[in-house]
């Protein structure tokens, strides 16, 4: 589904991300973490176009992404706020996200239908602006919108952050869903090893820019990674 190749990005002579190959096939959940500055955000930018590559390419359904906007009307993203249109209410948003998606409204309110529980009764009929709420529902706004249209691909940055507990754990019900009976693509970049590693059945870990782990997720993946940011990988796995 998803291949990158020779993939580098540059700031001057700073390398920010340097992936020779990562492929993600279709119907993956897949996780990816690493510290601040490990270019798991500049991953996520080039797969959307958002920024150039300095090298290499990345290809989504067999189209290059940077050559071509064939790729968008089968993928989604949110990436954060700046995502959002702050001056219109939630539903006119997800309105205006049906219609660049082929949606009436009557198909977008099905989809919302869907969402009441995670929405917890605070994004729709609040007659607010999407600028006036919290972040966290913020962000639960901007996670439905994404889902608007039958994506194959849906990119997620941090999508765990600012949420409440409760909502934390019907975004994992919602992400499994997507992966396992609708084959969805799901990419998800999360500092929240726990979360990452309850969705996602494949976790890459960046380190300055590159790949250093590629692990298929198990029992013993969540103790692999926490050992691995605590620095004493070693000890661990000899008690594992």
């Amino acid at each position: 589904m998803i291949n990158a190749s020779n993939l580098t990005k540059k700031y001057g002579s700073k390398s920010v991300l340097n992936i020779k190959n990562l492929e993600i096939p279709k119907g993956q959940s897949f996780g990816l973490v690493g510290n601040n500055g490990a270019g798991k955000t500049t991953f996520f930018s080039l797969l959307l176009d958002l920024i150039k590559p300095s090298t290499g390419q990345i290809i989504n359904k067999g189209i290059q992404v940077n050559n071509s906007e064939d790729w968008k009307p089968f993928t989604a993203s949110f990436i954060d706020e700046s995502f959002l249109i702050g001056y219109l209410t939630p539903e006119e948003y997800f309105y205006f996200i049906g219609e660049l998606r082929g949606q009436n409204k009557a198909d977008v309110d099905s989809l919302l239908s869907q969402f009441e529980d995670f929405f917890h009764g605070e994004i729709l009929n609040q007659k607010k602006y999407l600028r006036d709420l919290s972040k966290g529902n913020q962000k639960k706004a901007g996670i439905v919108a994404a889902l608007i249209g039958n994506p194959e691909v849906i990119i997620l940055d941090e999508p765990f952050a600012n949420l409440d507990p409760t909502t934390q754990i019907r975004l994992k019900t919602i992400i499994k869903n997507l992966a396992e009976t609708q084959e969805v693509t799901v990419l998800i970049s999360s500092h929240d090893l726990m979360h990452v590693t309850d969705v996602c059945e494949r976790i890459v870990v960046l380190d300055k820019g590159e790949v250093i782990k590629d692990l298929a997720t198990s029992a013993a993946t969540l103790k692999e990674l926490e050992a691995h940011f605590a620095g004493n990988e070693t000890v661990v796995k000899e008690t594992i």
